[in-house]
């Protein structure tokens, strides 16, 4: 623990720690939030109030909660990974490519969502069911990951 505190965050490392969890909290609450709108988005008329009213909060919880979250879970988790120097271990290197997967998820919604507004339908109302476990099974894994540490 002590050595944690040493690098170039010193006494702020359990600060940008406790802050990095926080939104990493707030993102993947987004991240379940977003697919289920969309679920109830596609079933309604296209052009319809409802229809407008899911577009509405659909871009409120890609604005004020998805993209700052995502940001900042970004800029935290790398000050945290300079401070630990965990760039070569293989725990790391998992748990980075689950986070960047799942920016790539949130971009991929962003673009679901504008279809939508589009009044397009693509995808069934399962399949949009079966897309919301996805930060479910990344975060099991990372949780896994940053704990266990197993490689």
């Amino acid at each position: 623990m002590l050595s944690q505190l040493i690098g170039f965050l010193g006494p702020a490392y359990l600060w940008v720690k406790a802050a990095h969890l926080t939104f990493v909290i707030f993102w993947i609450a987004g991240l379940f939030l977003l697919p289920r709108f969309y679920v109830y988005h596609q079933e309604t008329a296209v052009g319809s109030p409802e229809d407008r009213a899911w577009i509405e909060r659909e871009s409120r919880v890609r604005s004020i909660i998805l993209t700052p979250a995502m940001a900042l879970v970004w800029i935290l988790g790398l000050m945290l990974a300079v401070n630990l120097d965990v760039w070569g271990q293989g725990w790391f290197s998992a748990k980075l490519a689950l986070v960047v997967g799942l920016t790539g998820y949130q971009g991929w919604l962003g673009v679901y969502g504008k279809k939508l507004a589009r009044g397009e339908r693509p995808l069934s109302g399962r399949a949009v069911r079966m897309i919301n476990e996805i930060p479910g099974i990344a975060v099991a894994l990372i949780v896994v990951l940053v704990i266990v540490r197993p490689f």
